[in-house]
């Protein structure tokens, strides 16, 4: 009695998919570098924000006008706050030549002081990159975390019992 040769077979076929699974690379080997290039450039602009270090956020900016209000806004929130928490979360890149845009969705946690439980904010926002070789950060849009101590302003406590006219 002969036995059906179907086990064999499939047997085979498995091994032959999973051999050529395995050893297979990027399709696009330039645009998978360029996307690790951009992670990795989002990834030390949290980075920097959250440890408070200015010079390394410059490091990532294209000096322009844009770049200078990122960096004022963040001197900003520096001195304002002693500790910050940043998560990023990428919606969509969008990536038409050397221009990448990064639509984003951010939440933070900042605190004048470790003992106190400090605020939470959100928001949503746009992060324009340059470049091929070399990430850099050309401009901002919409809600960026950057320049929070602005935004989130308290009026301060008035000193005498009556109330301000």
């Amino acid at each position: 009695m002969r036995r059906p040769l179907y086990p064999a077979i499939i047997l085979v076929l498995v091994a032959s998919v999973a051999a050529a699974c395995g050893s297979k690379g990027p399709q696009y080997p330039e645009d998978h570098a360029r996307y690790v290039r951009l992670d990795q450039a989002m990834e030390s602009l949290r980075k920097a924000y959250t440890k408070r270090d200015l010079s390394g956020m410059e490091a990532l900016m294209l000096p322009n006008e844009a770049a200078d209000r990122v960096l004022h806004d963040s001197k900003k929130d520096f001195d304002e706050f002693r500790e910050i928490a940043l998560d990023f979360s990428i919606e969509r890149v969008v990536i038409d030549g050397d221009r990448i845009d990064v639509y984003l969705h951010w939440q933070g946690q900042w605190k004048r002081d470790p003992a106190e439980t400090g605020f939470r904010d959100r928001g949503h926002g746009l992060l324009r990159w340059t470049g091929m070789q070399s990430i850099l950060l050309s401009g901002v849009g919409g809600d960026v975390p950057f320049g929070i101590a602005m935004r989130r302003t308290v009026p301060p406590a008035h000193s005498t019992g009556s109330p301000p006219s």
